[in-house]
């Protein structure tokens, strides 16, 4: 597997924490709470790389107007989003 180049990795952390905040999770909260470790966020983004979706998923972001009750089926986190809500 190929690390993602700097621009993409930054692109998919944006989606990750866009993701989260549109779930109604704070992501920093979460972690300093000991609910979620940077490195499982590190995964995450890593994972999202992988996505095949990502311009569905911006457009899904950008058409929430309020939290949304679960991420879109295609997400690759939404287990751990899962887990965070139910936290």
């Amino acid at each position: 597997m190929t690390m993602p180049s700097r621009t993409d990795y930054t692109r998919h952390a944006r989606l990750v924490d866009h993701m989260a905040g549109t779930l109604g999770i704070d992501l920093d909260e979460q972690m300093m709470r000991g609910k979620v470790t940077a490195s499982q966020i590190d995964d995450a983004v890593l994972s999202c790389t992988g996505c095949t979706q990502p311009c569905a998923c911006d457009a899904w972001l950008s058409a929430q107007t309020e939290t949304a009750p679960e991420a879109p089926g295609y997400c690759r986190n939404v287990a751990l989003f899962d887990a965070l809500r139910d936290t």
